[in-house]
């Protein structure tokens, strides 16, 4: 069957998910996230298009994108193949590091541009890594609190922040308070699935090993035990650090399943 063609935004303006094929981690390292970073800082100037906001999870990467001259289809694309030729280069493996597909949803006026930068940038809250949205590191949040971003002066804030208030110091104490209002917001619900806790994953991968221990898994001959971490990578929110946390074998050995 073929897929269903993508929605145009008439603002040009998109939410875009890309998330890690099979759910795999994409990011291992700061030096990884820093790569990431770069990759959109170099496609910039080539798609000549506005970045208004990202956050980069472990598994998945959320942009607000807007698209000028080139579409937003050819941006990704450039962003992916970049990303992963390095990415593959330092972990000597080969093949797609991104999901075929990533999920979009057009995002055509004011209110719902800013329930959208809101719910990125509490990503990270959401999943429990962090209290505040400024306390993560790998998102756009401090570009908007008149932080310091690296690459410096990756964000287009202007835009946003101009739908607040005209003057930048107001439109920055605005955004605090609008970041800080208690919500219930949800963007591309189908496409974003929060991280499972620990006690849920360990209750899932029981089930896969039908009732032997855990630490079966370190004893198995090599090819049984890859088709069962490959049965647990597949499950929906788990990472391949928390399965190496919850079956104490090493990343090295989930990440080559």
């Amino acid at each position: 069957m073929a897929r269903q063609a993508r929605r145009r935004a008439e603002s040009g303006i998109y939410h875009i998910v890309m998330r890690g094929t099979n759910r795999q981690d994409i990011f291992y390292e700061k030096e990884d996230y820093w790569r990431f970073l770069r990759a959109i800082a170099r496609t910039k100037p080539e798609n000549n298009y506005d970045l208004y906001g990202f956050c980069l999870m472990t598994n998945h990467v959320h942009l607000l994108i807007h698209e000028k001259e080139e579409t937003v289809a050819k941006t990704m694309q450039r962003i992916a193949t970049r990303y992963a030729w390095w990415y593959n280069h330092k972990y000597e493996r080969s093949g797609h590091v991104f999901q075929g597909r990533y999920g979009s949803e057009c995002v055509e006026n004011d209110e719902y541009l800013l329930t959208v930068i809101r719910y990125i940038h509490n990503n990270p809250v959401k999943a429990g890594m962090v209290s505040k949205p400024e306390d993560y590191r790998w998102s756009s949040i401090n570009g908007y609190y008149g932080g310091h971003e690296y690459p410096a002066g990756l964000t287009d804030t202007g835009f946003i922040l101009g739908i607040i208030a005209s003057e930048r110091a107001e439109a920055i104490r605005r955004f605090r308070e609008f970041m800080n209002t208690e919500n219930q917001d949800t963007c591309l619900e189908d496409e974003i699935k929060l991280r499972k806790t620990d006690d849920e994953l360990k209750a899932e991968i029981d089930e896969i090993l039908k009732g032997d221990p855990v630490t079966a898994l370190h004893s198995m001959e090599k090819r049984e035990r890859n088709v069962l971490l490959r049965q647990i990578k597949a499950i929906e929110g788990a990472t391949q650090r928390q399965i190496a946390r919850i079956t104490g074998l090493n990343q090295s050995i989930i990440f080559k399943a």
